[in-house]
């Protein structure tokens, strides 16, 4: 992938040899259920991030102070689950092997799968922060291991640090039994976040953020929103109490852009995309 510049921020964005934090999209939605069009998320954030300011009044940070590079979005191929997902842990792979920090733009929920299992190739005792609406900790769905609805259970089986799940308000009820005796879940809100950051102290972290853990009056631009969310303030400050964690990386996936035809929930998660870029780069000023 070459390194792709948005027009508002050549000055702001670097070549990947030079860069510490990389960003690449993965423009793929293959077992979404309900309403497709994840894949179209990497380019809407792309076309609209020019009018985002580079600055964050709420992290007091600006992207101009770190070295992030853009590689675009990755050529997916839709025929194969599991080699869509093979492309895409290769691909984390060389960037983590070049010492560098990635944050992902999906996308589906599925895609975490993959980066995941590469950061953990690397930080064994990783912990995950999930924002979500949804559990994502079925065994299978619709007879399939593989699914934007099992990721999270996927996951956990691979981790040995723990999986913190937040925002969560839909499942089953087998997902949330099993939340209850196996991840750190807190059900509709970020309560706990703080207390979270104090547990894991300087272990190693990756925040996988679906847009939905939004209210839908707020991201109605996801494939399955679910009403009872958060607000984005709330996000805000939540990303922010991650300021002291070794976060090593991220991404940020669902927003399906075609749902809503305004525009304003590609903005909010172009904007959640700072935040997110400048927490995980906090180190390098």
């Amino acid at each position: 992938m070459k390194t792709h510049i948005p027009k508002k921020h050549e000055g702001i964005f670097t070549s990947y040899a030079e860069s510490d934090v990389v960003i690449f999209g993965v423009p793929y939605d293959g077992t979404a259920s309900y309403r497709p069009g994840t894949r179209f998320g990497p380019s809407a954030i792309r076309q609209e991030i020019d009018g985002i300011e580079t600055y964050s009044p709420y992290l007091d940070r600006d992207l101009s102070d770190y070295k992030i590079c853009d590689l675009g979005d990755m050529p997916m191929h839709f025929g194969s689950t599991e080699k869509a997902l093979d492309k895409v842990r290769h691909e984390v792979r060389n960037i983590l092997n070049d010492s560098k920090k990635t944050v992902v733009i999906g996308g589906e929920h599925l895609v975490s799968l993959p980066l995941i299992e590469a950061y953990i190739e690397k930080y064994p005792n990783l912990h995950v922060i999930q924002f979500d609406a949804h559990a994502d900790l079925r065994d299978e769905f619709v007879n399939e291991k593989l699914s934007h609805a099992t990721v999270m259970r996927r996951v956990f089986e691979k981790l040995e640090g723990d999986l913190w799940q937040f925002g969560i308000r839909s499942g089953t009820r087998d997902e949330f039994a099993f939340a209850d005796k196996n991840t750190k879940i807190n059900r509709f809100n970020l309560g706990g976040i703080k207390e979270a950051t104090y547990k894991i102290g300087s272990a190693p972290v990756y925040v996988t953020l679906d847009i939905d853990v939004l209210d839908p009056s707020i991201m109605p631009a996801t494939g399955t929103p679910e009403a009872g969310g958060i607000t984005f303030v709330e996000l805000m400050e939540g990303i922010k109490a991650l300021s002291g964690l070794n976060i090593v990386g991220a991404d940020i996936m669902e927003l399906s852009p075609h749902y809503d035809q305004s525009g304003v929930s590609t903005s909010v998660a172009c904007k959640t995309l700072r935040e997110l870029l400048l927490v995980l780069s906090q180190e390098e000023v």
